[in-house]
């Protein structure tokens, strides 16, 4: 008998869905107020798979794809591989209509195996190796991203029949300030500064191959990105740039390719895209460069990965102790850590955190929730509200953790990356499996 059976009056006082800002909009609590994705209670996902677990709601990305589509129904939309890049997720986001961009052989090979048609394929990374070139072309990806003068020598030289290019420039648009204001950053490793001499030279030698096809430019502001005025900025500068490529060589760039970038919130009160306005703001920013430069409409794509998969992830944990310093911080250590979500320790990003097996009627306390790895950074989040009655055993669910968490794990002190399982109508199924030592000892050869 669960406590609400026991006091149904506290029902009342129980929330019966989190905050779809951060959570999967299908999250509830149930009727033993535990926590539910896509039907299926997060603590029984934990009984069965084990903890760590990512937990990935289906639903939660096929409707973030719909909503890029339905905002941008004229752009191309290219799932971002790197976000999350396994054989269900490629497969999920093609039959939503998006292209999907990847960024080595190893994210290629899984796109083709998830059944994406490779035309619809982007190749992309700032340092390709000749095997990955290869790989792309023997696949017929639809375009490469070039992004050195080296590149355009090795791929003049592969290529046998004919491969469409996207030349990749950095626009120079400081995300920090105002992009009106605050500009010239152009000193990155991604790409070539805009209206640069070397920009210049590598269209020169693209439009000197017969093979090569330079369709047109892409560009990539930043990350996490909430302010769509950037990307109407973008629009200005890249399409005075392609104007000016139609002036010195007499040829037109049909596509325009905005990158990714676009902010999620990871907690209650962050700053998130909104993509009415981006479309808008992108609308108007195109209606009015290319009337300026007499220039026609290119085809516009933009990159979402963060966007589609952050939200439908959530990372289960049980707790292992709850440690009260004196004179100090509570520490609820758990089973899991920076192996499966480095981000913390690498951005500095913060988290919320909930119990996930019951809905807590007591107070809270302030604690640090950390990981179970030898190492003092090692820590989930900090200044979290969870129950003073926690104790170890109970799950704890963490939320907006479908990015860059899966595709950044490592086996640090040999621990197996986490299985991803999905959910979705009330059913779960594994998509990884938890990696185990067997397979850490399968690629040590020994001595």
């Amino acid at each position: 008998m669960t406590l609400l059976e026991i006091f149904p009056s506290l029902k009342s006082g129980m929330p019966s869905r989190l905050d779809s800002a951060v959570w999967p909009r299908d999250t509830h609590y149930d009727d033993a107020g535990r926590i539910t994705i896509g039907g299926v209670a997060l603590a029984d996902i934990a009984d069965q798979y084990g903890t760590p677990t990512y937990v990935l709601d289906e639903r939660e990305v096929r409707e973030r794809c719909r909503a890029y589509r339905k905002a941008f129904p004229e752009a191309e939309i290219i799932y971002a591989g790197k976000a999350l890049m396994i054989r269900a997720v490629a497969h999920w986001v093609a039959q939503e209509g998006l292209s999907v961009d990847v960024c080595s052989s190893g994210e290629l090979a899984i796109a083709l195996a998830a059944g994406v048609p490779p035309q619809r394929i982007i190749m992309h990374g700032n340092g390709k190796s000749f095997d990955e070139l290869t790989a792309a072309i023997k696949a017929g990806v639809g375009r490469i991203v070039v992004d050195s003068l080296a590149e355009i020598t090795l791929l003049s030289a592969l290529v046998t029949d004919s491969q469409q290019v996207l030349l990749r420039l950095s626009p120079g648009i400081d995300v920090h300030g105002h992009p009106a204001v605050r500009t010239g950053v152009t000193d990155q490793k991604f790409g070539f500064p805009l209206g640069g001499d070397t920009a210049a030279e590598a269209v020169a030698r693209i439009l000197r191959q017969p093979k090569l096809n330079l369709v047109g430019f892409h560009c990539h502001l930043g990350s996490q990105i909430s302010d769509p005025d950037y990307y109407g900025e973008a629009v200005r500068r890249v399409v005075a740039e392609m104007a000016r490529v139609r002036q010195d060589h007499g040829h037109v760039l049909t596509e325009l390719d905005l990158g990714g970038g676009h902010a999620v919130a990871y907690r209650t009160g962050d700053g998130e895209m909104n993509l009415g306005d981006l479309a808008a703001i992108i609308e108007d920013a195109l209606d009015a460069a290319c009337a300026r430069q007499h220039f026609p409409r290119p085809q516009i794509a933009l990159e979402p990965g963060r966007a589609i998969v952050a939200h439908a992830g959530v990372t289960l944990y049980r707790v292992l102790s709850v440690k009260h310093i004196e004179g100090g911080h509570t520490y609820v250590t758990v089973d899991g850590g920076m192996s499966d979500n480095p981000r913390v320790a690498l951005y500095g990003a913060r988290y919320s955190v909930v119990v996930a097996n019951r809905h807590p009627t007591c107070a809270s306390m302030t604690a640090t929730v950390a990981g179970r790895f030898c190492e003092a950074g090692d820590i989930l989040a900090t200044d979290v509200q969870l129950p003073v009655d926690l104790r170890p055993g109970e799950v704890l669910a963490v939320p907006c953790t479908g990015a860059y968490h899966h595709s950044l794990a490592s086996s640090y002190n040999s621990v197996g990356r986490p299985p991803i399982v999905a959910v979705r109508h009330g059913q779960c199924r594994e998509l990884v499996r938890r990696e185990t030592v067997a397979d850490l000892m399968c690629r040590d050869i020994g001595w």
